[in-house]
């Protein structure tokens, strides 16, 4: 994962193409870069994202921010409550139950 003025990006190797390529996550907005080396792709992915900047600003636009933090998931309402029970049985919030789970 690269980390760059607020914004993330994930990286790929294609191994017949034999180049990097990614693209920045957690955006409606499309975002890609490659390059072929370690530092070419670094700075390709710093340079598409001074970019999208740049466009954002020539336009009058507000950029897009990364990373709300928000995430809506819909499930089961069976497995809801079993979501429900096992955050209530360790003195949880279903938001702290499922982050507890999610980085055990």
């Amino acid at each position: 994962m690269l980390k760059y003025k607020g914004y993330t990006g994930y990286v790929v190797y294609d191994d017949e193409a034999r180049i990097f390529h990614g693209e920045v996550v957690a955006l409606k907005a499309v975002i890609t870069f490659q390059g072929t080396t370690v530092d070419e792709i670094e700075q390709a992915f710093k340079d598409s994202i001074d970019d999208y900047l740049d466009w954002c600003k020539e336009r009058g636009k507000e950029p897009e921010k990364a990373h709300s933090g928000k995430f809506n998931l819909r499930m089961p309402p069976d497995l809801y409550v079993k979501v429900v029970a096992h955050a209530a049985q360790e003195g949880l919030s279903i938001n702290s139950y499922i982050l507890k789970r999610l980085t055990a």
